[in-house]
């Protein structure tokens, strides 16, 4: 059978999603527990690869098993055998024909971000932080600048194996709760780095280093070197992925009003 899993977890200990030899990544702690559980190995694709200290709401990731287990039991076996820090939010029997990258429509991602004289203590490692000031009017007007069909090389790692750099931004909300600012991002699939360097030149705005319209030249350029520097990863979560209706899958992740500054 197929099984497709929802899973949450906290990234700042980890060395990202992808398996690498030290063992010490999300996607590795993983297939340890589910491998464990199911008696057999269990290698898993992702919805969206996470870079070191990112987190997730609603990472889906699948595999195929013979094991016949509930789907009940893919959620409690599996969290049994976890670290407190990852946990199993849901898991769904679907047909042979579904991917869980491929047949994802747009990806979704917050950057939660505190603005404070002081950095964060109770929430380090869940938010990013700024001290200054931010203009929520000028950060708006430069996202705009992002949306649509266009060729983000400005916003691209060197590393990004992606095969073209052009992805279709369909939205940006910026708003803000207290000290906490909220950025939430929808494409139908990002470049490596993509949302944090785009998050550094729309904080460079919001400060007031630079015009909004400085941030269509970024894109026009064409240069990652037009762009400002990687901002930090810590605030940064991957919300989950889009389905069709077909696949009967949960669009709304548990987590999501848990964030930082989710609530007044």
């Amino acid at each position: 059978m197929r099984v497709a899993l929802g899973v949450s977890y906290n990234g700042r200990r980890y060395h990202g999603w992808q398996s690498q030899p030290s063992g010490q990544t999300v996607q590795d702690t993983l297939e340890q527990a589910l491998s464990q559980f199911s008696n057999q190995r269990v290698g898993t694709l992702c919805a969206g690869r996470t870079d070191s200290g990112v987190h997730a709401l609603m990472q889906v990731v699948h595999f195929d098993s013979p094991a016949n287990r509930t789907e009940q039991a893919w959620v409690r076996g599996p969290n049994a055998l976890l670290p407190r820090d990852v946990a199993v939010q849901w898991a769904r029997i679907v047909p042979s024909a579904f991917h869980c990258r491929a047949s994802a429509l747009t990806r979704r991602y917050v950057y939660v971000l505190l603005q404070s004289p002081v950095r964060p203590s109770l929430d380090d490692g869940r938010v990013g932080w700024v001290f200054t000031p931010l203009d929520q009017a000028g950060m708006q007007q430069a996202a705009q600048y992002l949306l649509g069909q266009h060729d983000f090389t400005s916003f691209r790692a060197s590393a990004c194996q992606a095969l073209s750099p052009i992805k279709q931004l369909v939205r940006i909300d910026i708003s803000r709760r207290g000290a906490y600012w909220r950025f939430e991002f929808e494409a139908n699939a990002f470049l490596h780095h993509m949302i944090r360097n785009i998050m550094g030149c729309l904080l460079m705005v919001g400060d007031g280093r630079h015009p909004p319209d400085w941030v269509a030249q970024v894109l026009a350029a064409r240069d990652r070197d037009a762009a400002a520097p990687t901002f930090s990863p810590h605030g940064l979560y991957f919300v989950g992925p889009r389905y069709g209706a077909q696949w009967g899958l949960p669009e709304h992740p548990v987590l999501l009003d848990g964030l930082p500054g989710a609530s007044a």
